[in-house]
């Protein structure tokens, strides 16, 4: 994949690794659009990086989603990637009664908005020479840990998801990537914490973006990054150890 002279929209752009390949490819000579729900952090991004783009949604909104995507292919039709970045992270208790709320708000975010807008701008995609879809799964696609299900369950089949949707754009210029973080240290799982300014902890931001940069560089379609490789290539044998 080329790495510089793209149109680019990423989704959850105002944190973490989403803002990281927002930056990244702004020094690579990229026009990067980003989309979030807090307005005053997406003021806040603009100001500190002229040039960046920046659009107010909720992507687990359904209407949002197609305003965000009408906007997007009206103001920019030379967007040629699409990064399904945004997702929430959640604990559930299984065994009792659960909130259906917070699982539709969980599977909305991480599963139901990378489905619908990867589909609506899938043909849009097809229509450029030089385009890609990327997904951002994780680690716990693979290796789930237990407390946080729905998270790890959307994860997975955003996996499964990914490969079906690589094989049905096979005979189209769209690549198909699928970045597979570990745990980073951002603010994942923020809404679960007590003190919303604690980090996630796990790999640095500065890590991780070097080796998914070089993965994109190099087309490298599924892309474990530090040790989710580990998660990746030994689940049975890893559950059990993340599941201590």
């Amino acid at each position: 994949m080329n790495l510089s002279n793209n149109t680019i929209l990423i989704t959850g752009g105002t944190s973490g690794i989403g803002l990281t390949f927002a930056e990244e490819f702004l020094k690579s000579g990229n026009t990067v659009i980003i989309c979030g729900r807090r307005v005053e952090r997406l003021d806040a991004l603009e100001a500190k990086h002229p040039g960046l783009i920046t659009i107010t949604c909720d992507i687990a909104d359904t209407k949002q989603r197609e305003d965000l995507c009408d906007h997007v292919l009206k103001n920019y039709p030379e967007t040629n990637i699409l990064m399904n970045n945004a997702g929430i992270q959640l604990v559930a208790d299984l065994t009792k009664p659960v909130d259906l709320e917070k699982i539709r708000e969980e599977i909305e975010t991480n599963l139901v908005a990378p489905i619908h807008l990867g589909s609506l701008f899938a043909q849009h995609l097809a229509s450029k020479n030089d385009s890609a879809l990327i997904n951002i799964s994780s680690g716990l696609a693979f290796v789930p840990i237990a407390f946080m299900p729905i998270y790890c369950a959307t994860k997975a089949a955003l996996h499964s998801l990914t490969l079906s949707w690589r094989h049905q754009l096979k005979n189209s210029s769209v690549k198909v990537f699928e970045i597979i973080p570990p745990s980073t240290d951002t603010e994942l799982g923020h809404q679960r914490r007590a003190d919303k300014s604690q980090s996630h902890g796990g790999l640095p931001l500065s890590e991780f973006i070097t080796e998914a940069m070089e993965a994109l560089k190099n087309d490298i379609l599924e892309a474990p990054i530090g040790y989710a490789k580990g998660l990746r290539a030994k689940r049975e044998e890893m559950f059990n150890v993340m599941n201590h």
